[in-house]
């Protein structure tokens, strides 16, 4: 799984009231942006029966081969990355077709489910060195059960290197209340892509 740490333990522990900001519907006749299209790695993209999705992306100043080593060394994301108290890379070697890593992370007591840990197992599908990255797996925990597809891009570009990325969400806990489940899910994944930009820039700043 993606960035369901931050989601899951949002969407636990943030108040269902919220909720009904997120749902308020456009005003009559307002014009409605057409979406992007979906971001893919080798041809494969998200889910795209996923009624809970979410896509952002930022420029990091630094090379595309420290971002590139930050991501995909998932064994060094506890070092980086806030909430991940666990990692445990389940194969060897560069990122290929069938890599899985095995993380966790805390979720808080809330009112409807005890403290408990979110257990994520994300599988490598398609992978480019340098380019693009899709993987999928379960997040499962006490009373949660969610279903990811995670796309990731990267590219050169002035100023350093875009970096995209687009998830969906899939389960009845999410699916429950679409509009609040796809917001948190917007706010976990510019977190991730927030830590990822600062660890890659300090990483990159000249030595005094």
């Amino acid at each position: 799984m993606s960035r369901t740490r931050t989601t899951a333990a949002a969407l636990l522990t943030l108040p269902l009231a919220a909720a009904a900001l997120l749902a308020t519907a456009a005003p009559a006749g307002a014009a409605t942006a057409r979406p992007a299209p979906s971001l893919t790695c080798q041809g494969k993209g998200v889910d795209a029966k996923a009624l809970v999705r979410a896509r952002t992306e930022t420029v990091i100043d630094a090379p595309l081969s420290t971002v590139w080593k930050l991501q995909t060394d998932v064994e060094r994301w506890p070092g980086w990355q806030t909430h991940v108290t666990s990692m445990d890379r389940l194969d060897h070697g560069p990122f290929h077709p069938g890599s899985a890593f095995r993380w966790t992370t805390p979720v808080p007591p809330n009112p409807a489910t005890p403290a408990t840990s979110l257990d994520i197992t994300s599988t490598v599908r398609q992978v480019e060195r340098g380019s693009c990255i899709r993987w999928t797996g379960p997040a499962v925990g006490e009373g949660l059960h969610i279903d990811g597809v995670h796309v990731w891009s990267f590219q050169k570009v002035r100023g350093g290197v875009l970096v995209r990325t687009e998830e969906t969400h899939t389960g009845e806990q999410v699916e429950a209340n679409v509009p609040y489940a796809t917001d948190i899910l917007k706010q976990g994944l510019e977190a991730w892509l927030g830590e990822l930009k600062a660890a890659a820039e300090a990483r990159s700043c000249p030595r005094g």
